[in-house]
């Protein structure tokens, strides 16, 4: 699976808690807002400049994201990211490592 492949796993597994938790949607749905919001965020995810090379979003200095859309995404990492520990402990896992521990002088192009 590619680095792209995994980050938009990782975004969807987010707001699929994130709806489920704040919106009342059943597990595995979406309601329009959060589903309008994956969908931005796959494009934004098929569009990153770095490639296969991606930080994590937090750690990227290209903010690709609309100012809503940033706050937004912010609202649903905060509020599923700690809970992602619970639901998808091996992508929590794989989403930490790749946070703290990324090659220095990657993103130097």
């Amino acid at each position: 699976m590619s680095v792209i492949e995994r980050e938009k796993e990782t975004i969807r597994r987010m707001v699929e808690i994130y709806c489920w938790r704040r919106h009342g949607s059943r597990r595995g749905e979406l309601c329009p807002e959060c589903e309008k919001l994956l969908d931005y965020a796959f494009k934004r995810l098929d569009l990153c400049p770095f490639g296969e090379e991606k930080p994590t979003c937090k750690k990227c200095p290209v903010h690709c994201y609309s100012p809503d859309m940033r706050r937004k995404v912010k609202e649903v990492m905060r509020f599923s990211g700690p809970r992602l520990l619970i639901y998808d402990p091996f992508g929590w896992l794989r989403h930490e490592i790749k946070e703290r521990f990324r090659r220095p002088g990657l993103l130097k192009r």
